[in-house]
């Protein structure tokens, strides 16, 4: 169990869980998405692709967002 003086640490490192997985998605989404609409715009049957490939850096905030929830309701 986490002791009261360390209960701001560790919303501080929930937060950051969330935060920097966010800034990391939206990093690699970027390149992702400026390749797919370039893509898209030569032929339009890459948009389920590029869609796709868009998504998936969506899964690591999800992971962020567990870590910490985790951390703010197990500890």
């Amino acid at each position: 169990m986490v002791e009261a003086s360390q209960i701001g640490l560790v919303a501080v490192g929930a937060g950051l869980a969330v935060g920097l997985a966010g800034i990391g998605a939206g990093l690699g989404e970027q390149g992702i998405g400026a390749a797919a609409v370039g893509a898209m715009a030569e032929d339009e049957k890459f948009f389920g692709k590029g869609l796709l490939m868009t998504v998936i850096p969506e899964s690591i905030v999800i992971f962020g967002l567990v870590v910490s929830l985790i951390l703010l309701f197990v500890l």
